[in-house]
């Protein structure tokens, strides 16, 4: 393959690489244009595996952008949440893929020092060998395995309890949907779980709480309270977002956010409500995305 030939197969491997490792779309759209700039520059005839060296530029280019981007993310009113990414149905059929690219699993993966998370990506989702990843990173194969052993327990420690198939996640957040348009108190209040914790990014420019909002009841009254107001017409239609159903929120006819659950047990135990406008600019004009 030439190099435009190479890239574009390996496109959507190493947009996710990078959406991965940094949250963000536009940040990954930026790192792959990079990773263009200097794939083309390159003598092909001295590269062997074109798919792990097109990796190593977009992991390291990756890794330069999310030191940034932390640094900057530390100045970010509220809680910061992952731009929601519109993905394609057979996202969802990938059940390490999906959960990897979760609204739950990558708040985990924030909580990574970049390298940690460039490798546990590599190693955990797309099953990279450890001297591959040495050389993507910049570390021997020894020390590696042991950020890798590391990653994988501080995850492990921090992600669900439990794998959830789609057709349960659809279940719940349907009856929190209808329960939302019907301001039913007590069809959320049973679809809710009682330690319910809601995370909403405002961005400072929409209205979200400060900080993570904790139990049903003080959920419940957020939701009526702040964007289920009365006075304005809410409704949802359901979608794929990062490779688990979402709800896409209008208030008036006006796009308001966008609404990604965890579900345990039957019952909602985390809501991720991104309304910041700027991590919202795709959600409507976008093709849905295949990741691999």
């Amino acid at each position: 393959m030439n190099a435009t030939e190479a890239f574009v197969a390996h496109r959507n491997l190493l947009f996710t690489v990078a959406y991965e490792m940094l949250g963000s779309a536009a940040d990954a759209e930026d790192v792959l244009q990079e990773t263009w700039l200097r794939w083309a520059d390159i003598d092909l005839g001295q590269v062997r595996d074109q798919r792990a060296y097109l990796v190593r530029i977009t992991t390291r280019l990756s890794l330069n952008r999310l030191r940034t981007v932390k640094r900057r993310r530390e100045a970010y009113v509220g809680p910061w949440l992952p731009e929601p990414l519109l993905t394609a149905p057979d996202v969802a059929e990938d059940v390490e893929l999906a959960e990897s690219v979760s609204m739950a699993l990558m708040l985990v993966l924030e909580t990574l020092s970049p390298t940690e998370r460039a490798v546990f990506v590599l190693r955990e989702v797309f099953d990279f060998g450890y001297d591959e990843i040495a050389t993507a990173v910049g570390k021997t194969p020894a020390a590696v395995r042991q950020i890798a052993h590391r990653a994988r327990k501080h995850v492990d420690a921090r992600r669900p309890r439990e794998t959830v198939s789609a057709r349960e996640t659809r279940a719940a957040l349907e009856s929190f949907r209808r329960a939302m348009e019907t301001r039913d108190l007590q069809g959320l209040l049973d679809v809710l779980a009682p330690d319910v914790v809601l995370v909403s990014d405002g961005g400072g420019v929409k209205q979200a709480a400060l900080r993570p909002v904790t139990s049903a009841g003080k959920v419940v009254r957020f939701m009526l309270g702040g964007i289920g107001r009365t006075e304005a017409q809410l409704t949802s239609a359901p979608t794929i977002v990062n490779g688990n159903p979402a709800l896409v929120l209008h208030l008036d006819g006006e796009l308001d956010g966008v609404m990604a659950v965890r579900v345990e047990g039957g019952r909602i135990t985390g809501l991720y409500y991104v309304r910041n406008p700027e991590k919202l600019t795709r959600v409507e004009s976008e093709t849905p995305l295949t990741l691999r």
